[in-house]
């Protein structure tokens, strides 16, 4: 018996700031071409959504691969199974929220830093900001009057910001649903 499985991969620095732009037509197509199923977008940032029968590390090596010949520039790409997505958002408190008034992300761990301690390493204001842990991702929320005085830029400093690609907490909430 074969097993399929929803997968979610998540582009990490696409069309950010007018860089590293891919359509989400094209990445349908490249997708398609890998012999993947049941392909959807969710928004410009890179959230693809499919079915394989492909083991998770296959999937993903094969998709970093591919982008990597056809746009000439690496994607790192973190492939999640709709489980662990669900997982992680369940994971989070249900009232963070991201808002008018408040700012709620989910940075998906690559698993180089994929560990409990890695909040440690993160030199923040915990005195305006949250922040947890699970297997998978970080997550955070602040006050947005309280941005700059959380220094939540830090994490942009650490070696493990390489190694996430962040998502905020709407993004996660619709992928756990889809």
């Amino acid at each position: 018996m074969v097993l399929i499985v929803k997968y979610i991969a998540l582009l990490r620095g696409i069309n950010v700031g007018g860089n590293h732009k891919v359509s989400m037509m094209k990445l349908k197509e490249v997708f398609h071409s890998l012999g993947y199923a049941s392909i959807s977008t969710y928004l410009n940032t890179g959230n693809v959504i499919f079915t394989s029968d492909q083991s998770q590390e296959h999937v993903q090596n094969q998709i970093q691969t591919c982008l990597l010949h056809l746009f000439s520039f690496e994607i790192p790409t973190l492939v999640k199974s709709q489980k662990e997505i669900q997982f992680i958002e369940q994971s989070v408190p249900q009232n963070w929220e991201n808002n008018q008034e408040y700012k709620t992300d989910v940075g998906y761990l690559f698993p180089e830093s994929d560990f409990p301690e890695i909040l440690d390493d993160f030199d923040v204001n915990k005195q305006y900001i949250t922040m947890q842990y699970a297997r998978g991702a970080v997550f955070w929320t602040l006050k947005k009057e309280h941005y700059s005085k959380s220094r939540i830029n830090a994490i942009l400093k650490t070696l493990h910001y390489k190694n996430m690609t962040i998502r905020n907490i709407n993004t996660t909430r619709h992928l756990a649903q889809i």
